[in-house]
């Protein structure tokens, strides 16, 4: 007869008691890691974004516009591209700090009469003045009146070339400031309104305008494919996009020419106008850039032969009035 071995029980174990029912023990659980809890992040409001906005567009003009622009030394030590923000707030006459938090976007009350003066600090055109109004959510005070951007020395330059026409526009076309001769050379300037005192407006939609033009069809190819190199480097701003958008919906040839991608840069060459009182004019254009980047620039027209000349000076009797 064979004996049976108790079982030997393993150490830390408990064996049941004969006839008592076996319950489970309890299992050991493992205490998890607490998981940190997700701030969630605040959506940025209409106003900050705005604010975003301001400031971002602020510093782009104050970057672009040099110290000798607004009558400022440069001084040797200068880093800063463009303006410093406390030349600003001197040109602007308001205070450091409270400019500084409007380039840091700060939730601050801006007044109208300030942005005034700002925009005229950094020599805003137009379209800029009218973006700027526009992000800072206030009405302009001065609107329909001047054009800005232009200081008041360089208006006189203008109008100490007269009889010869000439004319300050930006890269988008825009006309800034005019003498009296460039004010009657192609249409009556002073009888349109603001918004549509653009050359590539209304060469595209003006009657007059087209009218003068000798080699219409040229001319305005030509025109298109400049707009367009110029406007590699302002593809994202509003005041470009928008007048795209205005021309491409006014004038089926724009449109047309616009499709084709061209681009041309500027260059210097004889123009002829046909001015319905005075006849043809055979004209030299020549830009000067005001400043030391491509921005504004004054476009001077100076006769090519005496019979011009001679034109030109009955084109300056008639706009001061004096019938030959």
């Amino acid at each position: 007869m064979t004996a049976t071995m108790p079982e030997t029980a393993q150490p830390g174990t408990v064996r049941p008691e004969p006839g008592k029912p076996q319950t489970a023990r309890p299992q050991r659980v493992k205490p998890q890691p607490v998981q940190p809890e997700t701030v969630q992040q605040p959506t940025p409001t209409d106003g900050a974004v705005r604010r975003g906005e301001l400031a971002a567009f602020l510093r782009s003009r104050r970057e672009r516009i040099t110290p000798e622009q607004v009558g400022l030394p440069r001084g040797p030590r200068r880093r800063t591209p463009g303006l410093r923000r406390e030349e600003v707030a001197h040109l602007s006459a308001v205070g450091v700090t409270w400019y500084t938090w409007l380039e840091q976007a700060r939730d601050i009350h801006v007044s109208p009469q300030v942005l005034d003066a700002v925009a005229r600090a950094l020599l805003m055109d137009r379209a800029e003045r009218g973006h700027l109004f526009a992000l800072a959510g206030a009405a302009d005070p001065v609107r329909g009146k001047e054009c800005t951007g232009v200081p008041q020395a360089m208006r006189q330059m203008l109008d100490q070339l007269a009889p010869f026409p000439a004319v300050i526009q930006n890269s988008r076309f825009d006309i800034l400031a005019y003498n009296s001769t460039y004010g009657r050379l192609l249409c009556d300037l002073d009888a349109l309104p603001e918004e549509d005192r653009n050359c590539l407006w209304l060469a595209f939609t003006n009657a007059d305008w087209r009218a003068s033009l000798v080699d219409l069809d040229k001319t305005l190819c030509v025109m298109a494919a400049k707009f367009r190199a110029s406007m590699a480097g302002h593809v994202a701003e509003p005041a470009w996009k928008a007048l795209v958008a205005r021309l491409e919906a006014a004038s089926p040839e724009f449109r047309e020419i616009w499709a084709r991608q061209e681009v041309v840069r500027p260059v210097t060459h004889s123009k002829i106008f046909r001015h319905k009182e005075v006849g043809l004019l055979r004209l030299s254009s020549t830009g000067l850039w005001t400043g030391p980047n491509h921005g504004p620039k004054m476009l001077t027209y100076t006769p090519d032969d005496e019979e011009s000349r001679e034109r030109l000076e009955r084109l300056q009797a008639l706009v001061n009035g004096v019938r030959p």
